[in-house]
């Protein structure tokens, strides 16, 4: 898995992962959120548009992060999740939590 960190205004962050956000993974996103919240970017955008399959430790990890940010007073959100990503977030009732945007430049209007 690969991923970048943008930073487009500021107190956001838009963190764009690539391949599959699964156990092997999941920590990355953790951690990558962590340090952006650290840096004071607490509006967090996960976008998942290149990533091709979740599992339940990647949602954990959305879910985790979601806590870390609104514990600082800020939100995450997603982006661009495919048909798998929704899926998953459909059966597990995430669709409640995590709204999905088209794209990380909506997530938050920047």
């Amino acid at each position: 898995m690969q991923f970048t960190v943008d930073t487009p205004s500021e107190g956001i962050a838009v963190l764009r992962f690539t391949g599959r956000l699964n156990m092997v993974t999941a920590p990355r996103l953790r951690e990558a959120v962590g340090t952006s919240v650290t840096a004071g970017r607490t509006r967090v955008v996960v976008d998942l548009s290149g990533v091709e399959f979740i599992d339940s430790s990647g949602l954990g990890a959305l879910i985790n992060g979601l806590k870390t940010a609104r514990q600082a007073g800020g939100d995450l959100r997603i982006a661009a999740p495919n048909e798998q990503v929704r899926l998953v977030l459909q059966l597990t009732n995430m669709e409640r939590v995590f709204t999905a945007y088209a794209s990380a430049d909506t997530a938050f209007d920047v």
